[in-house]
């Protein structure tokens, strides 16, 4: 099954700044050879369920690898059945509706 995710992986009891870690999950998400886009508060991922759920589980470990000995992460999931539809089909849907208006 394919899934689109939005993550938001922050490690506790760190320095202030996170960007270290972000750049490790966004190694792993690239490695998966999945798709996904950094955002200011996030990552969108896209793929396989057990693909982009086996990459969530490997940031998890690596950021604890790195120090961080709690982690705190937000996701949001969303499946769809009717069509496929990519992160960037999204965007442009809104966009094209944006231009209409």
């Amino acid at each position: 099954m394919k899934v689109t995710i939005d993550i938001c992986l922050i490690p506790m009891s760190t320095e202030l700044s996170i960007s270290k870690y972000i750049v490790a999950c966004q190694e792993i998400f690239l490695a998966a050879g999945l798709n996904h886009h950094l955002h200011a508060f996030g990552t969108n991922v896209e793929g396989e369920w057990d693909e982009v759920f086996d990459a969530v589980k490997k940031c998890h470990q690596k950021v604890h690898d790195m120090g961080a000995a709690r982690i705190s992460s937000s996701l949001r999931i969303g499946t769809r059945t009717d069509k496929t539809q990519g992160l960037q089909d999204k965007v442009e849907s809104v966009q094209k509706q944006l231009k209409m208006g």
